[in-house]
């Protein structure tokens, strides 16, 4: 995989911060052309090494989402990982090093027919272990590249949301159109309604803090090639303040409270093992198991467009 450019990696870096920056918003903070922003932003999204989706926000209906462990028979696990990510409740799905655990983040209301409704061959799963997501402390969209100055941060970050909406079909309708492509404007969104009545749908899910972005970007071209989670076993009483720290370090792209003996997990992305090696010998929990992510097989973005309708039906509940 070819790294990045400085410019292309500061581009990104623009886009974690609002993915929906115009180019040449973008251009005048990080002092380019216009049409160098575009053209950096047009290439990345034809080779597929970068993808701006709109993504929910906890807050907004999360309750009741799963991590799923599930330990596969040797051979099965590639069946199994493409049944789990066939499915609009699963954000995630990851093969784990050794080729016989899978993991995934699904939404609420799955229980033991996931197993035998959903997956083609449930005598190929050995376990399944579901723990509930009692807290996101930090998610993908919070992790930050750290190649730009508080500056340009700040002059790049959106207004401070405002208060919450109540979604009508329209807006659902949009928010799934952004999941798959989070940087349509109102004229490339005009098929679901007036361009005007676009326009204002927008700036209102804008301003509620609704449309919500993430640039997913293949983070080995970034010179990161290790994905690995940590799972933490954290007294009660710690388990609030190691999150919230957990959730500031540069390394960590996700940390989730749950229920289960590990309690705390983080996800963390590294330059090599080494890299791993240093962050986990510098936890302060009792116990922590690490695997390493062999390959993603999706992501948020990935299948994205029933997204928003599954956060609906999973707070309804």
């Amino acid at each position: 995989m070819q790294l990045l450019t400085e410019i292309e990696q500061r581009v990104v870096s623009a886009l974690q911060v609002d993915g929906r920056a115009g180019p040449g918003r973008i251009a005048e903070v990080l002092d380019l052309s216009p049409r160098t922003v575009t053209r950096v932003i047009a290439r990345l999204a034809a080779d597929g090494r970068l993808k701006v989706v709109c993504v929910p926000n906890p807050a907004h209906g999360l309750r009741g989402a799963l991590l799923l462990r599930v330990k596969v028979l040797r051979g099965r696990t590639p069946v199994i990982a493409d049944a789990l990510a066939k499915r609009d409740d699963v954000l995630f799905v990851d093969i784990l090093a050794g080729g016989e655990e899978i993991s995934a983040v699904a939404f609420g209301g799955l229980d033991g027919r996931l197993v035998h409704d959903a997956l083609p061959s449930t005598s190929a799963v050995t376990e399944l272990r579901a723990h509930s997501i009692l807290h996101v402390f930090s998610d993908a969209t919070w992790w930050r590249t750290g190649l730009l100055t508080g500056v340009e941060v700040a002059a790049l970050t959106p207004p401070p949301p405002g208060d919450d909406v109540t979604l009508d079909e329209l807006d659902r309708r949009l928010l799934e159109r952004l999941a798959i492509d989070a940087r349509l404007g109102p004229g490339e969104l005009a098929a679901e309604a007036p361009e005007s009545t676009v326009r204002r749908r927008l700036d209102r899910l804008t301003a509620s803090g609704r449309i919500r972005t993430y640039a997913n970007i293949d983070v080995t071209a970034l010179g990161l090639t290790v994905d690995a989670n940590v799972w933490m076993t954290v007294p009660p009483g710690r388990l609030d303040d190691v999150g919230r720290v957990l959730a500031r370090h540069p390394m960590v792209h996700g940390t989730l409270a749950t229920t289960g003996v590990t309690n705390l997990m983080a996800a963390v992305w590294c330059r090599d093992l080494a890299d791993l090696y240093t962050f986990v010998t510098g936890l302060d929990v009792p116990s922590a198991e690490v695997t390493v992510v062999a390959r993603a097989v999706k992501r948020v973005g990935d299948q994205g467009h029933r997204i928003f309708d599954c956060t609906i039906q999973a707070s309804a509940e």
